[in-house]
């Protein structure tokens, strides 16, 4: 044991056992996300797109998560994003989200068929990003895109403060991301033909997810899928 981690001793955050931030039985518990959802209505979608008869000029165009939202995820994914901000999670967290997304097909034929594709991390409020010190999103997007061969542009800004959606039903999540926000027109990293893949922790009912396409969309993003580490 080095000396930092006899300073700083690491546990488990499931069972608590000395050694690391996850032991190895606790590990065994994470299962992967094996389906796929219609992103706009939440129903099973075999291929992971947008249903056609779901699907706008603005919306996703398909979803893929890597691990279901439960158990020993979920403990995982809270520590990395409250105290005690756990922000050295991310290794564990961005090979959990990698493994995941290899193993779908329809994913690699995104890649194979896009001839410009970025991904882009949902971005948070300025205050909340200084209090917590990092974007959660923006980590995960980095590791995926360094790995795929890839680059990250932060195309979008967070430009109201919006509540918690975690207490919030969706129809009040809609409406409480509403115009969150704008399309970052400096950045060079985008065209017509670009495909963005919107980078998020955990997909829930998919609100700010389809806010964050439709600004997107709105100003000539071609395709936008959304990647989550987690669903809920």
């Amino acid at each position: 044991m080095d000396f930092l981690n006899l300073l700083f001793p690491k546990y488990c955050i499931n069972c608590k056992k000395l050694g690391d931030y996850i032991c190895a039985n606790c590990f065994s518990f994470i299962a992967f996300d094996t389906g796929g959802i219609c992103a706009v209505c939440g129903k099973d979608s075999i291929d992971k797109l947008t249903h056609p008869g779901c699907k706008t000029k603005y919306s996703i165009d398909g979803i893929f998560s890597s691990i279901l939202y439960k158990g020993v995820s979920k403990k995982l994914i809270y520590n990395f994003k409250y105290k005690p901000y756990l922000k050295n999670l991310r290794k564990i967290l961005s090979d959990l989200f990698y493994e995941g997304l290899i193993q779908k097909q329809e994913f690699y034929d995104i890649i194979k068929k896009s001839k410009k594709l970025i991904f882009v991390p949902i971005p948070l409020y300025s205050a909340r990003e200084r209090a917590r010190g990092y974007n959660q999103a923006e980590i995960l997007a980095e590791d995926l895109s360094k790995r795929l061969g890839f680059k990250t542009s932060n195309l979008l800004k967070r430009v109201r403060k919006t509540n918690s959606q975690i207490t919030l039903s969706k129809k009040e999540r809609k409406e409480n991301i509403k115009e969150a926000f704008e399309f970052n027109s400096s950045s060079k990293s985008y065209g017509k033909d670009t495909c963005v893949l919107l980078v998020d922790d955990v997909f829930t009912t998919g609100s700010t997810l389809m806010e964050a396409a439709k600004t997107l969309k709105m100003n000539s993003i071609k395709s936008v899928w959304a990647l989550t580490l987690a669903r809920d």
